[in-house]
């Protein structure tokens, strides 16, 4: 073994770790891959999950904690990223394992920078003012990360269609994390809401998980799942063009994630009560009718105008 293979091999050891530890849902949805892809979506999965975990200072995604130096830290992701795109060795895990999956696959470095602006508005204390602003900042924390995935799993970068069809996934994924976390953020300080929907249920900023706006939040959060799942039915189409692993595994990502924006619409008052999950019975049952779904062919039908764009 080589000493570049052999630390490729320990970078994805160590990526798969993370990914079992970081998300049961997506370790699952990646086992449906070819091998290579598989292991490229862990070591992407890796780099995303640290610099998510370094802004949050929490660990694989538990134990999310306000942090007093958030723009120092967002300023060391971004020279570390800078450093593993150009191919510099960096000597910490996460970051070389997007070095080498960057290199393998030809990831444009716009998608990257484009995640490390998403982790700079949280450092930033950004909050949305319109419906727009919280559709783009779903693309830099989530969307782009979709498109990502879509060049891991051989889109080429050039195929623009088919990577909006990709970033409607990580859009999709990112509204249900805000509708199911409202409660958990706003713990920190932090709250997705736009400030127009707010205004316009009559929530003052700062309370709207005060008990007498519970139905009103109720709504939004509704609202949220509504906006998921356009996205996720637009994935869903793209998700044709893909091969047929790649499309049962996206599928079944779609399906298992989708079912937490499902899950948070029907509690209505008790979302918040208890965090929401799919349950792993229903993540199974997800992989099969993924499964079906895959060999079955999918009109390639035009993405709807009305959904957010991302931009070019």
């Amino acid at each position: 073994m080589t000493p570049a293979s052999a630390e490729r091999a320990a970078l994805v050891a160590a990526a798969r770790d993370s990914i079992a530890r970081g998300s049961k849902s997506f370790a699952l949805a990646s086992r449906l891959f070819d091998r290579a892809t598989r292991e490229r979506a862990w070591l992407l999965y890796a780099w995303c999950r640290a610099c998510d975990d370094i802004v949050d200072g929490q660990d694989h995604g538990h134990g999310m904690r306000a942090v007093a130096d958030a723009e120092a830290r967002v300023a060391v992701i971004g020279e570390k990223t800078a450093a593993a795109l150009a191919g510099q060795v960096v000597g910490d895990m996460p970051f070389d394992a997007l070095r080498v999956v960057a290199a393998e696959t030809g990831l444009p470095a716009r998608f990257a920078h484009d995640l490390v602006t998403g982790f700079r508005l949280d450092a930033e204390d950004w909050r949305p003012r319109s419906e727009n602003d919280l559709y783009r900042y779903c693309y830099h924390v989530a969307g782009a990360v979709g498109c990502m995935m879509a060049v891991v799993m051989g889109v080429d970068p050039a195929d623009e269609e088919t990577l909006d069809r990709a970033c409607d996934l990580g859009m999709a994924f990112q509204l249900a994390n805000i509708a199911r976390d409202i409660e958990e953020d706003d713990r920190v300080g932090r709250c997705y809401l736009p400030v127009e929907w707010l205004v316009e249920m009559d929530i003052p900023p700062g309370q709207h998980m005060k008990p007498p706006f519970r139905d009103r939040l109720v709504v939004l959060s509704r609202r949220l799942a509504a906006r998921a799942a356009l996205h996720e039915a637009s994935a869903r189409v793209g998700a044709g063009r893909l091969p047929g692993r790649a499309r049962w595994a996206v599928l079944s990502a779609a399906g298992i994630y989708g079912d937490i924006a499902r899950e948070v619409a029907a509690r209505g008052n008790h979302a918040w009560d208890h965090r929401v999950t799919t349950p792993k019975r229903a993540k199974l049952a997800w992989v099969a009718k993924a499964a079906v779904a895959a060999r079955r062919p999918v009109a390639d039908a035009p993405r709807d105008p009305v959904l957010w764009t991302r931009p070019r």
